[in-house]
């Protein structure tokens, strides 16, 4: 093997965390949140209605109930989030961003990476975007738990006219829903050894 040309799994390891370090950089002028209160403020924009609970946030940050229960608890208190009981089972409560939260988000300091990501050439991108699923899948395998990632690669979903229909929770899905973040994601291909 060229060590000079084919990083090892380390090195890949080490690159990506620097990437998600320096995607959360401060800004100038001083950071507003957070990593962990940035992180829940993208996810709660992006995410689907069934995983906008404090459990599928946890999930998705890898982190306790807790832990993830504070950090929407100060984003809540900021009236960047707001809390809402799910109509059809009052148990259950679900997290909707606000629009101070929306506001917020447009300073966000993901948008670089977004920036450096969008500047690759189109088969880089696509690269990456086969290979970044397939990697969190098999990452959330190793941990024992769910996948993240949206209908379209889920075997779970079902397209259904403009929509669709997810039988893991049993919902129907308005065609906007297809592309959010779910925490139950089940990749439609198995990944090898």
């Amino acid at each position: 093997m060229d060590h000079e040309t084919t990083a090892d799994s380390a090195t890949l390891a080490e690159l990506l965390l620097h990437v998600a370090r320096a995607s959360q950089g401060e800004e100038p002028g001083g950071a507003q949140l957070t990593a962990a209160q940035w992180t829940a403020l993208r996810f709660f924009a992006r995410a689907n209605r069934a995983s906008r609970t404090p459990s599928a946030f946890a999930s998705f940050q890898a982190t306790t109930r807790g832990t993830a229960s504070q950090t929407l608890k100060t984003l809540e208190a900021r009236g960047l989030l707001a809390r809402r009981r799910c109509e059809s089972d009052g148990r259950i409560v679900r997290y909707e961003v606000t629009e101070a939260g929306r506001a917020m988000l447009a300073g966000d300091p993901l948008r670089h990476l977004s920036r450096a990501i969008g500047g690759l050439a189109p088969a880089e991108r696509d690269a990456l975007g086969r290979l970044l699923p397939a990697l969190v899948a098999r990452l959330a395998g190793m941990r024992g738990a769910e996948g993240i990632g949206t209908c379209g690669s889920c075997t779970h979903y079902e397209a259904r006219g403009q929509g669709g229909y997810c039988a893991c929770v049993a919902m129907s899905l308005a065609p906007f829903e297809i592309g959010q973040l779910c925490t139950r994601h089940s990749p439609r291909a198995a990944l090898s050894g």
